[in-house]
């Protein structure tokens, strides 16, 4: 029983490392998707400006 425990421990902590590490990938994927998503509008948001300015 003991030994299954120590297995069982030893699975909880790499699967929580795992977790953390995973959780850190995730965070940087959405602050490059955020950055993306703000350029992105910038980007659109010239281009309305432009397209109104010529059709003057």
């Amino acid at each position: 029983m003991e030994r299954l425990n120590s297995k069982l421990y030893l699975q909880n902590c790499y699967i929580m490392k795992e977790n953390e590490r995973l959780r850190k990938k995730a965070q940087l994927l959405n602050q490059e998707n955020q950055a993306l998503l703000s350029e992105l509008k910038q980007k659109l948001g010239k281009g309305k400006f432009i397209k109104r300015k010529c059709s003057k």
